[in-house]
């Protein structure tokens, strides 16, 4: 197999290694913020429904329930402010969005012109 760096220069590489380093980037282009709770989403549903109910029994736990709201909200606008790119304008991200979506077609022309080229027979390990 060989690559193609995005410099545009092409090297040999074997397909396993090639596998791995695109799993790797996969991973490090959707990780995020790490939560305290992995996977866990950010339902104030549950929160809300616990205020309402302690309001009906007239509980005095409605300040408690308020708080932890409180810091439901908080914690939500952390994690927001906290996203890779959300100092961005939705027109530059859309700009940035663009440009990449330019590189990949440019180096997905490469790859095929360079396959076509049939310069790098890679000898089959025995």
């Amino acid at each position: 197999m060989f690559a193609v760096t995005s410099s545009g220069s092409v090297f040999v590489r074997d397909a396993g290694e090639l596998r791995r380093e695109s799993r790797e980037r996969e991973i490090m282009a959707v990780s995020q913020p790490k939560q305290d709770k992995e996977g866990e989403e950010c339902s104030l549903l549950p929160l809300v429904h616990d205020i309402i109910k302690c309001m009906d029994k007239e509980s005095p736990d409605v300040h408690q329930e308020l708080g932890k709201l409180k810091a439901k909200i908080q914690e939500a606008r952390e994690q927001i402010s906290a996203m890779p790119g959300i100092e961005s304008s939705p027109v530059e991200q859309q700009q940035q969005l663009a440009t990449l979506r330019e590189q990949v077609r440019t180096k997905n022309q490469l790859l095929q012109k360079y396959k076509s080229l049939c310069m790098f027979d890679v000898p089959k390990a025995s």
